[in-house]
């Protein structure tokens, strides 16, 4: 055999002009922004923000009529759902009828939709959707005009997770990295709640009066928050032995039980016994292989659970890689066994699942649908369906 080159002897490996940063004339390239969306708004202050959109130069009386609505729908004494569960004959003849047509379809934020909230109002369709760069935008879906949707600021980072207040639909939660900030139409300022120097992944309330939080962070550990303390600090903060914590989600009828989604792990805790270190699950849901993107308890009786993780189960193909916003399956409110996700296959669709596995009804419009809805949320009442893309738009079946 030859004799390998010494080290000495070898040539210095080429590297392209690309590489080095350099025009073919040998001028060195500019240096390109690392973030080139944080460089288009200023920073969000910490602290209460007043409740004005993006867009000062707007119509500030559309503005006004938005809010208005939001206000006026939210004084409605709401009345508690009832879940009666419907035939599955029934229930299938119900998403039949739901279709998408072009005027339920607006670009409501500017960026890839991150997380989405429905208001409880059964007169009037109200949707929030948060994006990737901090904005909220909020659509009334049964104005005709087109300045139906309004965008607020009030994050800087992207919004993983935001929920009308079940107690207060004139409150709306939104959740980004580095604080929890409670918007009240009623005050027209966007407050903030918890603030941390550790990135904040999703949160769920443990009370019906919505006045605590369990939160998840993502480095894995999981802090309760009260909104009736002062200061902006979580009243604990427990490490629960995960490396990250995506969701966390609270048990609909045992409240004291919350559920943890994070790299490979899912497990349930009670929330009376956390403490700072050593914390033990009260169950472990295992054989997942991959990272789970989400768990959330059924919405009627919490005794069972959905998760959606990258080892593609039940199936489906769950990587969306990363342009798109990671699937999150979630619960028809409405019916304890059933439950929606985004879908990869073509043409374009969302999925509904009964709990065995069985593909129930796909929603698609070969027309107006034409991208992957990665987040959707479904109306706690009424046969309603929105679906959020990476590009900021809704549609709403």
């Amino acid at each position: 055999r030859a004799k390998p080159k010494k080290a000495e002897d070898e040539t210095v490996r080429r590297r392209s002009m690309r590489l080095q940063r350099v025009e073919p004339s040998g001028i060195p390239m500019p240096e390109m922004p690392a973030q080139p969306g944080a460089e288009e708004y200023p920073q969000v202050p910490s602290g209460p923000l007043p409740m004005v959109p993006e867009d000062q130069m707007g119509d500030s009386k559309l503005t006004e009529d938005l809010l208005t609505t939001w206000m006026r729908i939210s004084e409605v004494l709401l009345v508690t759902i009832t879940n009666v569960l419907m035939m599955l004959s029934r229930y299938q003849d119900s998403l039949n009828s739901m279709v998408l047509s072009e005027d339920n379809i607006k670009k409501v934020v500017k960026y890839r939709v991150s997380s989405m909230a429905i208001h409880p109002s059964e007169s009037i369709i109200f949707v929030a959707a948060g994006d990737k760069s901090g904005q909220i935008g909020l659509w009334n879906v049964n104005s005709k005009s087109e300045e139906g949707a309004h965008v607020f600021i009030p994050h800087n980072y992207l919004v993983s997770c935001m929920h009308f207040s079940p107690f207060n639909p004139a409150h709306l939660l939104s959740l980004s990295n580095e604080t929890l900030r409670c918007g009240d139409v009623t005050r027209a300022v966007f407050d903030e709640i918890c603030r941390s120097e550790e990135s904040l992944s999703s949160f769920d309330f443990l009370e019906d009066n919505a006045s605590t939080a369990i939160v998840g962070h993502w480095d894995g550990d999981v802090a309760v928050v009260d909104r009736r303390t002062p200061g902006t600090s979580s009243e604990l903060s427990a490490d629960i032995g995960f490396k990250r914590t995506r969701t966390v989600h609270v048990h609909p009828v045992n409240k004291q039980y919350f559920i943890a989604a994070g790299s490979v792990d899912v497990c349930i805790y009670d929330v009376r016994y956390l403490k700072s270190n050593g914390n033990k699950p009260v169950s472990s849901l295992k054989g997942h292989t991959k990272s789970v993107a989400s768990a959330y308890f059924s919405p009627v009786t919490g005794n069972r659970v959905v998760t959606v993780c990258a080892d593609d189960k039940l199936r489906h193909n769950n990587n969306t890689g990363r342009w798109l916003t990671r699937f999150r399956a979630i619960w028809d409110p409405k019916q304890e066994d059933c439950f929606v996700v985004g879908s990869m296959a073509r043409p374009r669709q969302i999925e509904v699942f009964q709990d065995t596995g069985k593909l129930l009804h796909s929603f698609c419009n070969l027309d107006c649908l034409g991208s992957v809805c990665s987040i959707n949320v479904v109306h706690p009442s009424k046969n309603i369906l929105v679906g959020g893309n990476s590009s900021g738009r809704l549609h709403v079946f």
